[in-house]
């Protein structure tokens, strides 16, 4: 993954922002969309390409566009520089390889403790039985 392409790849879009903040939030605006193709993307290998299709596949859009969008804070800048680094935290997060899993025995002793109360418990239950004379 080469960083410095993908943002070059990027597309940013400056829309109105809503919510509270009187007479300037209706002439500035300080929201940023960003818009990432990662279908035809350079910036990846065949392999990382595939993953991120496949991890990131409930976030892209039938064209196989992402689409993120903030409006965190009223400075239009740093609303770019916020969009920018979580673009990069969901890249990285898609591309991390999960650990195998080590297969495990129980112990010794955790097998023992087991059967130990096993017959504990047992034991209680047949003296909850009515005693049988003949």
């Amino acid at each position: 993954m080469d960083k410095g392409q993908l943002i070059g790849e990027l597309q940013f879009k400056a829309v109105r922002s809503g919510g509270a903040g009187g007479q300037h939030v209706n002439k500035v605006s300080t929201k940023i969309e960003l818009t990432f193709d990662l279908v035809n993307s350079f910036a990846f290998l065949d392999t990382e390409k595939e993953r991120l299709l496949h991890k990131l596949k409930p976030r892209l859009t039938n064209n196989g566009l992402l689409l993120l969008q903030c409006d965190e804070t009223r400075s239009q800048h740093r609303n770019k520089e916020l969009i920018v680094l979580r673009f990069l935290e969901v890249i990285e997060s898609a591309l991390k390889t999960p650990k195998k899993r080590k297969r495990t025995k129980p112990s010794k002793a955790s097998v023992e403790k087991r059967l130990k109360t096993k017959k504990l418990a047992a034991q209680k239950k047949s003296g909850r039985k009515k005693p049988n004379f003949e």
